[in-house]
């Protein structure tokens, strides 16, 4: 066994030591056994806050952080994943605050999606400057920025081992980069979403709002649906369980937090059916 076919096995291995064999575990295990094996890796998509890029800051980007995942992003893919990562805006903008503020929602969310791209292409540039191509695809079109999304685009950068930084949400107002990043993840049929965010897993509340709030180590996704956890949205979570793929809830806050969670290595939340 090799190529996706042996990473993506190892991917179910990883996922399976956070608790007890489930069935999607043993099946996925069982396929790769059975299936002759493929050339290519196993594909990631890393849905990475934007709040994760400010630093210790509030707001905008920290460059030594931004560098930083870089290198983790860099790490993934030098190991022999294929990697996409959907950006999020909030370290810049969030639609939901500018509807609050008085905003209509769909502009509101609109100027969310330009802020996806800019860290995006913040992105782009930092893994550039390490060595690692990049390329950012954008759901808004601005040509004169980045390259519009599609699917074969996208799958075309990911063939020619570049790690592609994907923008501009789902191009619609009303959804989340949650909800995008679940979206791609089935479109490029990606093995695993990775949630790179400011906590160590899923809660069963806010742990910064409630002291009593506790986490788990493994959920289902109709669990987290049913239990109304705010990690990711009902959408997100409805997306990745109808398309059988896992969800990796970790905190990126330490260097090698990206391949280590991918390891099955570190506090985690695994979000499994």
């Amino acid at each position: 066994m090799g190529g996706r076919a042996a990473a993506s096995c190892h991917i179910a291995s990883s996922l399976a030591q956070a608790g007890p064999e489930t069935s999607m575990v043993r099946d996925m295990q069982s396929n790769q056994a059975q299936s002759p094996p493929s050339p290519h890796p196993a594909r990631i998509l890393i849905k990475l806050s934007g709040e994760a890029l400010a630093g210790e800051g509030a707001f905008g980007l920290d460059p030594p952080t931004v560098a930083r995942i870089a290198r983790d992003l860099g790490a993934v893919h030098g190991a022999g994943s294929e990697v996409a990562v959907v950006v999020g805006g909030g370290n810049f903008f969030r639609g939901l605050e500018g509807a609050d503020k008085g905003i209509e929602r769909a502009r509101a969310d609109s100027i969310g999606m330009l802020a996806t791209v800019m860290n995006a292409l913040a992105m782009e540039g930092a893994l550039e400057e390490i060595g690692q191509p990049a390329r950012v695809l954008s759901a808004v079109a601005m040509p004169s920025l980045c390259q519009p999304y599609s699917r074969q685009a996208a799958l075309a950068h990911l063939v020619k081992r570049r790690v592609i930084m994907l923008a501009g949400g789902t191009g619609n107002p009303f959804f989340t980069t949650d909800t995008g990043a679940a979206l791609r993840a089935c479109e490029l049929s990606c093995d695993a979403v990775m949630k790179a965010t400011q906590v160590d897993g899923v809660y069963s509340a806010d742990p910064k709002k409630d002291a009593k709030a506790t986490r788990y180590e493994r959920i289902s996704h109709d669990e987290a649906i049913a239990r109304n956890l705010q990690v990711m949205d009902t959408a997100a979570f409805a997306l990745a369980r109808d398309n059988g793929i896992p969800i990796v809830v970790f905190s990126v806050n330490e260097p090698g937090a990206i391949p280590a969670a991918l390891l099955g290595k570190g506090r985690a939340t695994y979000v499994m059916a």
